[in-house]
């Protein structure tokens, strides 16, 4: 007899013994339905399927057929259990034991045999991984004119390619509380998981020569990119959870509270408490040109030398509001591009011609990156006012 499609439970009375039961397995006219059916999308590589299903048993040895063609479950992963009887069952505690599990030769099958003291339907539990079946995360980003907060929409993007449907599935993204939505074979599902609206931001502009590189480099101009900041705290609206990688499209509402595509950017992974930076473009009407103003070198005994290197920056704002520029210098390229380099760590302190007010943000600098914020004032018409700091480094102990 052909096998009926996949995920077949088949049923067998324990025959007489001159039938040989092991070869006596009879399909169900009616395949018995999904009562319950969960896809957890939680873990980064793999998708678990947990179903539920009425059997139908007998007293004695029954055989359970499992089967699946032409779908992507993994046989390795598939678990049955035996969760109990559906309804109430007179005498003696009913009792439902798994005996065995054996595999048909050139099938796509287990068999469980079942042992059951009464009679009786039983509801049965079988999880398994599933290939094919797979999730993205995606944003939707739109700022309010004055860039001051957004509203964040987060969405799953589910694909079934597993060559099989499921009906009024309870599903688990990993983010955002359980849905029930129905999916198709060869189906792409773009679900609404949250929208947040008021979320907090940060407009920054930023200049790092080895991050981002320059914007006319015979000019000695650097590029100066553009990113939303969002902070997931509760804070800012957000910290339920971490918010997974995915791609953001990017929105701005205009005055008359029209909305224009600015671009899209992919959103690093971000946990609890963390920063999600969005790429803005680059901007044009903030100019810094930097320059190696002095490189000293002073030797202290041996082969060993103290070096100090001055950075100029020029800086104008063309803008008609008030900027806040993020300065950084990487440490090790900085020594390199000063004309000196050692196998030894960098050593260094801040030097007192450096000209920028307070110290290096705490949460942006380190041992190996500094950066500084430098405050600018909006144009005057159509002038912009020069603002020139500086950022002194003294190397200790270098070769």
């Amino acid at each position: 007899m052909k096998r009926l499609g996949w995920l077949s439970l088949l049923v067998v009375l324990a025959l007489p013994p001159v039938v040989p039961t092991a070869h006596a397995r009879v399909k169900l006219i009616t395949l018995p339905v999904r009562e319950r059916v969960e896809i957890q999308l939680d873990h980064a590589s793999a998708t678990l399927v947990e179903e539920e299903r009425i059997v139908p048993l007998v007293a004695g040895t029954n055989q359970v057929d499992f089967s699946w063609a032409n779908t992507r479950i993994d046989p390795g992963t598939i678990v049955f259990r035996v969760i109990g009887y559906e309804g109430v069952i007179e005498g003696k505690e009913p009792e439902v034991n798994v005996l065995s599990v054996s595999y048909p030769p050139g099938e796509n099958a287990l068999i469980w045999d079942v042992n059951s003291t009464h009679s009786g339907p039983v509801r049965v539990r079988i999880s398994y991984l599933l290939g094919g079946l797979t999730k993205s995360f995606n944003y939707r980003a739109v700022a309010e004119n004055d860039e001051s907060t957004l509203t964040l929409s987060r969405y799953i993007r589910i694909q079934n390619f597993a060559n099989e449907q499921y009906n009024d599935t309870q599903i688990h993204a990993g983010l955002g509380d359980k849905f029930s939505k129905p999916i198709g074979i060869n189906e792409t599902r773009e679900i609404l998981i949250e929208k947040t609206k008021g979320v907090p931001i940060t407009k920054t502009y930023t200049c790092d020569l080895a991050q981002f590189g320059y914007l006319d480099a015979a000019k000695k101009k650097l590029r100066v990119p553009m990113h939303y900041v969002l902070t997931n705290d509760d804070e800012h609206k957000l910290g339920g959870e971490a918010m997974p990688y995915g791609k953001v499209r990017i929105f701005q509402k205009d005055s008359t509270g029209t909305t224009a595509f600015i671009g899209e950017d992919w959103g690093n992974f971000t946990p609890i408490d963390d920063k999600m930076k969005l790429y803005l473009g680059t901007a044009q009407d903030v100019v810094v040109k930097r320059t190696i103003e002095r490189r000293d070198r002073t030797k202290v005994g041996g082969n060993l030398s103290h070096y100090d290197v001055v950075v100029k920056y020029e800086i104008e704002n063309f803008k008609d509001t008030p900027v806040t520029l993020n300065i950084a210098e990487q440490i090790q390229s900085l020594r390199n591009e000063a004309g000196f380099n050692s196998a030894r760590p960098a050593e260094w302190v801040i030097g007192n011609q450096t000209t920028f007010a307070g110290k290096p943000d705490p949460d942006e600098s380190s041992q190996q990156r500094i950066l500084f914020s430098a405050e600018l004032p909006a144009r005057n018409g159509d002038k912009a006012k020069k603002i020139i700091h500086k950022l002194h480094l003294t190397f200790r102990n270098q070769f």
